[in-house]
């Protein structure tokens, strides 16, 4: 349920998640992430983009707290920030696959 005492800040913050939620490259990274942590080259390797355009979107994403890092070695992990992440995705796709 929406609330009514929503503030001026906190629907300017709703928007800019779904403009992040709005790029098709963006929602395929969160749904390999939904599976399991990752790497920028296996992401790369998995959506057959380079390597640069994927760690873009993933500092984007980043940047938004949808996704989380972290470094073993040499190699950086991204993983969803947290479930409600993974929430969200759901219920888009569920009512998108509904409105059909």
């Amino acid at each position: 349920m929406v609330k009514s005492d929503l503030t001026t800040e906190m629907i300017s913050q709703v928007s800019q998640l779904y403009k992040m939620l709005s790029e098709p490259t963006r929602i395929q990274i969160l749904v390999l992430l939904s599976e399991e942590e990752t790497n920028v080259g296996d992401i790369a390797t998995q959506l057959r983009m380079e390597q640069s355009a994927v760690s873009h979107q993933l500092k984007l994403l980043k940047l938004n707290h949808l996704v989380k890092s972290r470094k073993a070695g040499k190699t950086v992990y991204y993983s969803l920030d947290d479930h409600h992440v993974l929430d969200i995705l759901s219920q888009t796709i569920q009512h998108v696959s509904h409105s059909k």
